[in-house]
C-alpha cells in the first residue's frame, strides 16, 4: 500500500497529521506492507526567510489579525500538539522559506532516508527553533541523519524540478491545503483528522488492494 503525503515543513497541522497517521499505523496489522512518500507543498512559496520576525507577528501580518489573536491560534495548535506527544515552541520558531528543505527531502528520498529527514526537519522547526533555510543548520541535521553529498545539493539547483513537480501535481489533484494524504491513489484524507479515521482508511485501502478485510 502506498501513502503519499503532501505537506509543508512549517505547517503545524502537518506534523500533527503525521503523528496521527503513525499512531494509526502502530495498531495496523499490515504496517509492514505500507510505503510512505512525502510530497512537497509550500503554503507560502514567496515568503522570505526572516529570522528576526516572531511567528506571532508574522501570522498576524499575513492573516490580517491582531497579535493577540495570532497568539491564541498558536496556543491552540500547541495544545493539540501536546495531546499527541509533540512539543511546539512556536515562540522560538524562525520564519523560513521551505524550498531548500524540500529539495533536501527529495535528496533524502534518493538515499532511502526521507522519513527520518522529514521528522528531523519538523522537530528542528517546531521544537528546537532552528532556521530550516540556513545552510549550516541543514548540513548539521543531515549529518545527524547520515545523508551524504548534502552541501553539493544545497549549493546547486538539484531537485528543484522535483519540488515544483510535486506542487504542480497537487494542483492537478485539486489539493488546496495540507496535510493531504492519498492512499493508493483511490482515497484521501484532508487535514490532521482523528486517529480513528486514519485507521478506517488504512483498513479500507488494504481491503481494496488485496481483497482481504483487516481489523486495525
Amino acid at each position: 500500500m502506498i501513502i503519499e503525503i503532501w505537506s509543508d515543513i512549517v505547517c503545524p497541522f502537518c506534523y500533527l497529521g503525521k503523528r496521527k497517521l503513525e499512531k494509526a499505523l502502530e495498531a495496523f496489522p499490515a504496517e509492514d506492507a505500507v510505503s510512505i512518500t512525502y510530497k512537497s507543498f509550500q503554503l507560502m512559496p514567496d515568503v522570505p526567510t526572516q529570522p528576526g520576525l516572531s511567528i506571532n507577528a508574522f501570522l498576524a501580518r499575513e492573516k490580517g489579525i491582531s497579535l493577540e489573536q495570532a497568539q491564541e491560534m498558536n496556543a491552540y495548535v500547541t495544545e493539540q500538539a501536546n495531546a499527541m506527544g509533540l512539543t511546539y515552541n512556536l515562540d522560538r520558531a524562525v520564519v523560513a522559506n521551505t524550498f531548500r528543505a524540500h529539495r533536501l527531502l527529495h535528496h533524502a528520498k534518493s538515499l532511502g532516508l526521507q522519513s527520518e529527514t522529514k521528522e528531523r526537519l519538523l522537530k528542528a522547526y517546531f521544537t528546537e527553533g532552528k532556521n530550516i533555510d540556513d545552510t549550516d543548520t541543514l548540513l548539521a541535521l543531515a549529518e545527524e541523519i547520515g545523508l551524504t553529498q548534502v552541501q553539493q545539493v544545497l549549493e546547486s539547483d538539484d531537485y528543484a524540478l522535483d519540488v515544483r513537480a510535486d506542487v504542480l501535481e497537487a494542483r492537478q489533484l485539486g489539493i488546496k491545503g495540507v496535510p493531504f494524504f492519498v492512499f493508493n491513489r483511490k482515497s484521501a484524507i484532508s487535514g490532521a483528522q482523528n486517529v480513528a479515521l486514519f485507521s478506517e482508511t488504512l483498513a479500507q485501502a488494504f481491503a481494496d488492494e488485496t481483497g482481504k478485510s483487516i481489523k486495525s
